[in-house]
């Protein structure tokens, strides 16, 4: 058995087809030090159906009975999960797919935690203490300890450990492709060109998201503008080998996960400070452009929700780029990413200076927006970051229906932001068992997908932390089908 790619979705079908008693060889183009795709920039945050508190406790035994006790962790039903993907998506999500995803998100993480992963409650991020207690929000309440670093690092581990071999460096190419199906691989490893056979070959190697030409093509223009927050070798090699032999093509190709992303960050992911670069915080800020005007509804949502779409909104703005603005009210609420030293900031006791300060925004026009959205919070509603608290702008064309509180108190904040994209909404076509298929709708003999190589789960938008529990889930599943195929058709 082959696997292409070195992320998540990629180690859970490995792991997955050796509990099949099948031999492994995953084949990853970065080299080790640079190896995990996607997954190892990730924070390491899945979003899973959950009945209440003694779920998280199985997953978290290191929990404390004091932490236990000072905590509403709530619930997260199918229904719930159900609920955001068909909403989030604009009911585009593939009924068939959202039930798979769904339905197994808890087993996937029970799973995981069998191959060495270890959770803990997302606190800080996913929860705010108010008057003593925290109160978990947005269907996203535990993260891998150590992020998406170690987890690559706990997979590889584990992979090792149960013989599966592993080759860096080794760019595929192509598939070898006959009427009987896939068969192998044809890579280069090292510089040079070999031929692998397989009995059946896994893809999870990625979407397009570092190819700046398909991002044009695919996505439109001005998206070879944006940053790119992961991997620079998700080029789309996986997705074009399979459609040269005939795969069909699914989903939202000129859709894609993007956020609002450090303005000044490296173009590709670097592992030591992609971290740093995320800017997150935006619902308790008023985003302005260029022009000195809001764009979006900062509090329309749980940044779970808005998160993966607003990068878009920014790349859009004049120039690319916004401003977070915030004052001494809620700076205490920004994420620590907010306090590094690699971070476009800049600070002011008064907003005439901190248009100043910010250069390349209309001042007046910025004075103005501000004054009017000051003059449009509602007054009597309380502020609460725990909850959407319908504390909103009444009168604004642009409202903002949650955590609106008048920019008044220096000193003052801004943030400079431009497009992180993460990545690429279209795939391939894939049956219920996670087989490729191909343009006349018949599953390709010996070919599966995993990862973010699946079409049709995502559009438009992404309910936040759906990525990394998708990979298991369908990775898990790919490896089980091709393990089974393997065994079935026996060919060499």
């Amino acid at each position: 058995m082959i696997v292409v790619g070195g992320g998540n979705a990629a180690m859970c079908a490995a792991l997955s087809t050796r509990e099949q008693g099948a031999s492994v060889l995953v084949v990853e183009r970065a080299p080790e030090s640079e190896r995990g795709g996607n997954s190892a920039y990730t924070d390491g945050t899945l979003r899973f159906v959950y009945n209440g508190a003694d779920d998280i406790i199985a997953l978290s035994p290191d929990l404390t009975p004091q932490e236990i006790a000072a905590t509403d962790f709530g619930a997260y039903t199918e229904a719930q999960f159900f609920d955001d993907m068909a909403r989030i998506t604009q009911n585009r999500t593939d009924p068939d797919l959202c039930e798979i995803l769904v339905k197994n998100s808890n087993a996937a993480l029970r799973w995981l935690k069998t191959q060495g992963v270890t959770f803990m409650p997302n606190y800080g991020r996913q929860a705010y203490r108010i008057e003593g207690r925290f109160k978990f929000w947005g269907g996203v309440t535990l993260i891998i300890r150590g992020g998406g670093r170690e987890l690559i690092d706990t997979l590889y581990k584990t992979a090792q450990s149960k013989g599966i071999d592993i080759v860096y460096n080794a760019w595929v190419k192509e598939l070898i492709h006959s009427d009987l199906g896939v068969s192998g691989v044809i890579a280069t490893i090292e510089g040079t060109t070999r031929r692998i056979g397989a009995r059946a070959v896994i893809l999870a190697c990625g979407g397009f998201e570092a190819n700046t030409e398909w991002r044009s093509r695919y996505l439109g223009p001005g998206w070879d503008l944006a940053k790119v927050r992961g991997t620079k070798y998700n080029t789309g090699d996986g997705l074009a080998m399979a459609l040269k032999i005939g795969a069909q093509s699914f989903g939202h190709w000129s859709g894609c996960h993007a956020a609002s992303w450090e303005r000044h960050a490296t173009d590709f992911g670097d592992l030591s400070l992609t971290p740093n670069f995320q800017r997150h915080s935006y619902p308790f800020s008023v985003m302005i452009n260029a022009e000195g005007r809001r764009f979006l509804d900062e509090g329309a949502e749980f940044r779970n929700y808005t998160y993966a779409k607003y990068g878009r909104m920014v790349l859009q703005q004049p120039g690319q780029f916004a401003w977070q603005v915030y004052d001494s009210k809620t700076t205490q609420l920004l994420l620590a990413e907010y306090r590094t030293k690699h971070v476009t900031k800049v600070k002011a006791d008064t907003l005439e200076e901190l248009a100043e300060k910010m250069g390349d925004v209309n001042r007046e026009q910025f004075l103005k927006t501000i004054r009017e959205f000051n003059a449009a919070v509602k007054k009597d509603a309380p502020f609460n970051p725990n909850n959407k608290d319908g504390k909103c702008t009444v009168g604004l064309e642009i409202p903002k229906s949650n955590w609106a509180q008048p920019i008044d108190e220096p000193p003052f904040e801004a943030y400079g932001v431009t497009c992180g994209v993460t990545f690429t909404f279209g795939g391939l076509k894939i049956t219920h068992e996670a087989q490729v298929v191909d343009t006349q709708h018949h599953p390709i003999p010996g070919l599966f997908a995993a990862g973010e190589m699946v079409g049709g789960i995502f559009y438009f938008n992404y309910p936040g932390a759906s990525g990394l529990t998708s990979g298991t889930v369908f990775g898990r599943l790919a490896g089980r089908s091709a393990g089974r195929f393997a065994k079935e058709h026996g060919r060499a």
